[in-house]
């Protein structure tokens, strides 16, 4: 089984971001850059940090569709694995960002992904913004628009795999954050479950920040999840 951990660098600090790269090297199956770090240190901060590793471009465009097909052109230079769009931008603009990678990327294109409701999002705080489904149904809808719309996949919760899985059928990538291995501290994720656990219900790719990146030793806490994802296998 290769392995689906996404090592979430979430940091501004350039030296610290290297130091971690290198540190969970041959323990995750790809990185996780996100938009602390790139609005520090921009394109050419990312080509310091993940050389060769297979990353996610985890920037949320949400813009009028003109402006995130220049985005997600833009992107395309630094052959990430994984970009991604909010859901919200509705499904013209989705369409767009789908058509623009598959042109400007080429055979490296990045796969496209919609972000669902975001993991510190509860049913509470999606009524104060005006939604008034809850989580696991509003994730559907937004999965189904994005699969309509061509994206590959969507970024959800552990919570909705199954159901999503079901809904979208095996070649629909679903990427989840969030997650956080057994005796983990929860931090701000409130709908949160085991790397393990996401796996066994259909996850194509895990990431996982702070129980890796603020471990003593990275490496070692790596290496711990990916041994119990393949025991899980």
């Amino acid at each position: 089984m290769a392995n689906p951990v996404y090592c979430a660098l979430d940091t501004v600090d350039l030296a610290k971001a290297q130091t971690l790269a290198a540190q969970v090297r041959g323990e995750v199956g790809g990185l996780k850059i996100g938009k602390e770090f790139f609005t520090a240190h921009g394109p050419q901060g990312v080509r310091a940090v993940v050389g060769d590793q297979p990353f996610f471009l985890d920037l949320k465009f949400h813009d009028i569709p003109n402006t995130v097909a220049g985005a997600i052109r833009a992107a395309c230079t630094l052959k990430p694995r994984y970009v991604n769009v909010h859901c919200g931008g509705g499904s013209n603009m989705m369409k767009v960002a789908a058509e623009t990678a598959r042109t400007a990327g080429g055979s490296s294109r990045p796969l496209v992904l919609g972000v669902t409701v975001l993991t510190s999002l509860d049913a509470a705080d999606l009524r104060e913004i005006g939604f008034q489904e809850d989580p696991a149904a509003l994730v559907l809808k937004f999965a189904k628009m994005a699969q309509a719309s061509g994206l590959d996949g969507v970024v959800c919760s552990s919570h909705e795999i199954a159901r999503l899985r079901q809904a979208c059928g095996p070649d629909f990538h679903l990427v989840v954050p969030g997650l956080r291995p057994a005796g983990s501290d929860l931090a701000d994720q409130k709908r949160v479950m085991t790397p393990r656990e996401a796996l066994d219900l259909g996850a194509n790719v895990l990431v996982i920040g702070r129980p890796i990146t603020a471990a003593s030793d990275p490496a070692t806490a790596a290496a711990a999840i990916a041994a119990d994802l393949r025991l899980a296998a």
